[in-house]
């Protein structure tokens, strides 16, 4: 998971703004994203690196805004999602998002000389969703596709799933909550992400 998450943020940060073939704007909107993004962390590692409340600000400031956590927290839980209340599902959400920027901000700062290749991938025309699709390849790691899922949500481009080398985020994370939730129900899960990033504010 480690592994597949480090990858994941080392690409999309590094999105080639010609990938989003289907609309000017969200070509636009990654390119200020990746230029911005990848700018502040080399200039700023040492600072970002001594201070990670600066560095999660980073990650919620200019990465996840692109993410649909509603529709990610909806795939993610599945039936539970269904069963859970209104502020069950809202905290989850949160505490969700939480782990994730702990996560992205962790490895973002590992990012150093992977090469990305953007192979043109074919978009259906007039369609509400957009295929976006990566190689990422470097000296200690195989060449591996990241496909990236993207809908338009009123007017904006969202992301709501990524693959890498065939493996879904949503998919891996629906299964590793579904143990838990097995194991200890929705509350039980919400208390145990709830508690890992009270640690890690610590």
């Amino acid at each position: 998971m480690k592994k597949l998450l480090r990858i994941l943020v080392c690409c999309l940060t590094t999105v080639s703004a010609s990938s989003l073939l289907a609309d000017d704007s969200a070509s636009a909107l990654v390119k200020n994203t990746t230029e911005q993004v990848l700018k502040n962390v080399q200039q700023n590692r040492e600072e970002l690196e001594a201070d990670p409340v600066k560095m999660l600000n980073l990650v919620s400031e200019y990465i996840f805004p692109a993410f649909d956590f509603n529709i990610i927290s909806q795939w993610v839980l599945g039936e539970a999602w269904t069963k859970a209340d209104h502020p069950t599902r809202e905290i989850f959400t949160d505490q969700f998002r939480k782990l994730l920027v702990r996560t992205y901000a962790t490895a973002l700062l590992q990012f150093s000389d992977e090469t990305i290749d953007y192979p043109e991938v074919p978009q259906k025309a007039g369609g509400r969703t957009v295929v976006v699709m990566q190689n990422v390849s470097g000296p200690n790691i195989k060449t591996i596709p990241i496909i990236y899922r993207l809908y338009r949500k009123k007017g904006e481009w969202k992301v709501f799933d990524v693959s890498v080398d065939g493996v879904s985020l949503v998919k891996t994370y629906r299964a590793s909550f579904g143990s838990m939730i097995k194991n200890k129900g929705l509350l039980g899960l919400v208390e145990t992400l709830s508690e890992k990033n009270r640690l890690f504010s610590q």
